[in-house]
């Protein structure tokens, strides 16, 4: 953590356009995919779909859902 520490005391005094692309660099880098989790979710996604295909889970109404949350 102190490398953390370090790197951020130093940033802090950058000049604010070269603080604008850390910032730019490290919310780009936050926003792409990581395909070992998109796998991941994908093989949830067809789990999910066929539990419900086959009867296996309950569909239930928003209002249904709503009901239970109130109890």
């Amino acid at each position: 953590m102190s490398q953390t520490k370090e790197i951020i005391s130093k940033a802090l005094h950058l000049k604010p356009a070269e603080k604008y692309i850390i910032v730019e660099a490290l919310l780009k880098s936050l926003d792409e995919p990581d395909p070992r989790i998109e796998k991941i979710w994908a093989q949830e996604a067809e789990k999910r779909y066929e539990a419900l295909t086959k009867g296996k889970v309950k569909i239930l109404s928003l209002s249904e859902v709503k009901m239970k949350l109130k109890k």
